[in-house]
């Protein structure tokens, strides 16, 4: 697989994102479901705390990718989903280096929504990986 990063802008680097990315010969292609703060049993965790909730999303994120035999590297978009963008990017020099020193620069989108499937959860993280 050749991953080639596309960015007429560099603004995007300071979030360890690219504005695109091109694939070619990939061959598997995973599209993952919004990760969130849930235990195994599928306990919501973590209520009002934002950056324990997305550690413990990116965790589950992480496991998913092992059971597809991918790693973080893998991944090409990430989307964020939020029910507190002001409080994600106050805390965005905390979470970025988790994805970042995983080795994942994907293209991102970052959304405020008014709440997501459980009240008490902040935050969703939705992946699409190649390999």
């Amino acid at each position: 697989m050749q991953v080639r990063p596309i960015n007429a802008q560099t603004w995007l680097g300071a979030f360890n994102i690219n504005q695109a990315i091109e694939v070619t010969a990939g061959q598997r292609v995973l599209y993952v479901s919004g990760q969130t703060s849930n235990d195994a049993n599928g306990a919501p965790m973590h209520p009002g705390d934002l950056a324990a909730q997305f550690k413990l999303a990116w965790k589950n994120l992480v496991e998913v990718l092992a059971a597809a035999d991918m790693k973080p590297g893998n991944i090409v978009r990430l989307n964020l989903y939020t029910t507190d963008v002001e409080g994600f990017m106050a805390k965005a020099n905390e979470l970025v280096p988790m994805f970042a020193n995983a080795g994942c620069k994907p293209v991102s989108t970052l959304l405020g929504v008014t709440r997501l499937f459980e009240p008490s959860i902040m935050i969703e993280i939705e992946a699409t990986a190649v390999a």
